[in-house]
């Protein structure tokens, strides 16, 4: 059943119901990972055994206004949060451009001034396949846009059998619905890219 949402811009006082967000769907990253300094076995150390390191780093990020993206709520007023979208300028995420698949793909050449990442998707699970994020992506092109954006870029998984903890990159078929289109096609990690007329 598709549902109704009230998507806005996270806010600095966001970061609690953020944070409950993630603590509901079994999430210890608190979107951390792009702004983590370790290797992996480090991120893995630490989402299970300091998790509450990578919630107090979500706090600080969002009420310093150093993290930007979408929440979703199902109406206005205190309803707890059922989803999140991240949206970071490319230049302020080099470890997701720094990643081996990605590293110098010619799709990464010219001007990246405007160009904007979907960094991760999060939906609580009982909100699951109910539109949550169409909702949320289609408010992200919207901020994308006010912002004179250049372009969104997305780096789902592709694969039919994905579980939804798979798919924090973002859906590859709602990304293709809203208009994105495979720039580089190494499957199943293909990078998608909307070009935005402002």
């Amino acid at each position: 059943m598709q549902r109704t949402y009230l998507c806005d811009r996270l806010g600095p006082a966001d970061g609690p119901a953020l944070a409950r967000l993630f603590a509901t769907a079994g999430a210890p990253c608190h979107c951390r990972w792009w702004d983590f300094e370790g290797d992996k076995n480090e991120w893995l150390d630490r989402c299970y055994n300091r998790p509450e390191a990578n919630r107090e780093e979500l706090l600080t990020a969002v009420g310093s206004g150093a993290l930007s993206g979408i929440v979703a709520r199902l109406d206005a007023g205190e309803r707890p949060l059922v989803g999140w979208l991240r949206l970071s300028h490319a230049e302020s995420i080099p470890k997701l451009y720094d990643q081996r698949l990605y590293r110098k793909l010619p799709c990464f050449e010219g001007d990246r001034s405007g160009v904007i990442a979907l960094g991760c998707f999060l939906v609580t699970p009982e909100e699951r396949r109910h539109g949550v994020a169409r909702a949320l992506l289609g408010h992200g092109i919207e901020v994308a846009r006010q912002q004179a954006a250049t372009a969104l870029e997305a780096f789902p998984r592709r694969d039919d059998h994905l579980g939804p903890e798979a798919l924090w990159t973002g859906p590859f078929a709602l990304l293709r619905e809203f208009g994105f289109e495979v720039v580089n096609d190494f499957a199943p990690y293909p990078v998608m890219r909307l070009q935005l007329n402002c």
